[in-house]
């Protein structure tokens, strides 16, 4: 049996009343009923009580399994699946990287203090402040 996943699980009815969210249907779930409607297993009215679907959206449906578009769909999901996998690899390597890095300056800054660092620190550059222009 064929399901589709709805976003919406306010009961049918008077549109007026209640809005729905729009359906988003997977592209497997589009190629079976279209591939059940043209096998002749059931008619376009029978696919679309069932699954609560207009004609005008199974025709759509149909049109675009004539011209192969599920398959571009899934060939460009592919492609971006691909493309997040290496995006993330990318993102590790960087966090990896950095965190390195925090690592060796922690370790270089610590010698450093420890060694008498060139660098001033605030105690001696100055004084406090009593106020005034010419304090």
């Amino acid at each position: 049996m064929l399901e589709c996943r709805t976003g919406s699980s306010a009961p049918r009815g008077r549109k007026d009343l209640v809005m729905s969210k729009q359906r988003k249907f997977s592209t497997e779930f589009k190629r079976q009923v279209v591939e059940e409607y043209l096998s002749g297993v059931s008619t376009a009215a029978q696919l679309c009580r069932r699954h609560s679907i207009s004609s005008g959206l199974l025709y759509h449906w149909r049109k675009q399994y004539i011209k192969n578009s599920f398959e571009a769909d899934s060939a460009k999901e592919a492609a971006l699946e691909e493309r997040i996998g290496q995006l993330e690899q990318a993102l590790g390597k960087a966090h990896l990287e950095n965190e390195f890095l925090k690592k060796a300056l922690h370790q270089s800054f610590n010698q450093s203090r420890k060694k008498g660092s060139s660098l001033p620190t605030t105690e001696t550059l100055s004084k406090p402040s009593r106020g005034g222009a010419n304090s």
